[in-house]
């Protein structure tokens, strides 16, 4: 088992407390020493049924944006803040997905980092405001002001580069971000570029 396994082991328990199982968790996938890490929100009910991170909608979003950045899925390690799916039951009975909540980010934050550090990506792309704010540590930080603006951060004792964006999904729901989004995976691409990861 290596370090990665034994932090899915602690995410899982750390679940529990949630009525969580083993069948509820979606743990990051990819290159264990990958240069780019992708840290989402949360996963969708595609995503736990799959039990991996960015499928069905989330993944054509994301094949678009790797196309762009001309990577492929392989060479990048892609996870969540959140390894659960959070939601919420209507009316009716059907279960719909909510922003998760500060005691689920809570918990997950530093298995998180953790995550990060077991990895020791060059660079780690946030998507939105959940995952800016736990990898930043800093509940106040904003994607609306850091997007696409390079900073170093720190996961215990890696030190990487964070490249905050929007998450895709925010530009289906307004879509006068559409073209800030695009303005922004250019910076990113021309920012990988000049990094050679």
């Amino acid at each position: 088992m290596d370090r990665l396994d034994r932090i899915y082991e602690e995410m899982l328990e750390a679940a529990r407390g949630f009525q969580k199982s083993q069948a509820d968790m979606v743990y990051g996938e990819g290159r264990r020493d990958a240069a780019i890490m992708l840290v989402g929100e949360a996963p969708g009910a595609e995503e736990t049924r799959l039990s991996r991170p960015f499928v069905g909608q989330a993944g054509k979003n994301l094949a678009e944006f790797l196309l762009v950045l001309g990577l492929k899925r392989d060479d990048i390690y892609i996870t969540n803040t959140v390894k659960f799916r959070p939601y919420k039951t209507g009316p009716k009975g059907r279960a719909s997905n909510r922003p998760p909540k500060q005691a689920e980010i809570d918990c997950m934050a530093p298995l998180l980092l953790r995550e990060i550090e077991a990895v020791s990506p060059k660079i780690v792309v946030t998507l939105g405001n959940v995952p800016l704010k736990c990898v930043l540590q800093d509940k106040k930080a904003a994607i609306g002001r850091l997007h696409a603006k390079p900073a170093k951060a720190r996961a215990f004792s890696h030190e990487f580069i964070l490249f905050p964006l929007y998450h895709p999904a925010s530009v289906i729901y307004d879509r006068s971000l559409k073209e800030r989004y695009s303005e922004d995976l250019m910076l990113l691409k021309r920012y990988l570029d000049g990094m050679n990861p």
